[in-house]
């Protein structure tokens, strides 16, 4: 399994919806990359002034993560993206 360091938090995209809710289905081409995943693992946080921050999300919280962030990992035929505290936006409730 991948453990992130630090601040860092791995999570698994979700997938983007093909079809619009009045059912129009989008091409490839023009379907957004999704800003919404789910947390699958957390650092323990950041070292700060001596005291341990840790981070703000936990496992299987619902996300949503800045456009482009992150590095984009492959472990076991999964693709996973590993980001930084800072990038994510939200949580989804």
């Amino acid at each position: 399994m991948i453990k992130p360091l630090g601040s860092r938090v791995l999570i698994k995209m979700k997938e983007s919806e093909e079809t619009t809710k009045s059912g129009i289905i989008l091409a490839s081409n023009a379907q957004e990359k999704p800003q919404i995943a789910q947390v699958v693992e957390v650092g323990p946080g950041e070292t700060i002034d001596g005291k341990l921050e840790p981070v703000n999300v936990k496992k299987g919280d619902n996300i949503i993560v800045s456009k482009y962030a992150g590095t984009e990992v492959k472990y076991e035929g999964i693709e996973y993206i590993i980001v930084k505290q800072d990038d994510i936006l939200a949580i989804v409730e």
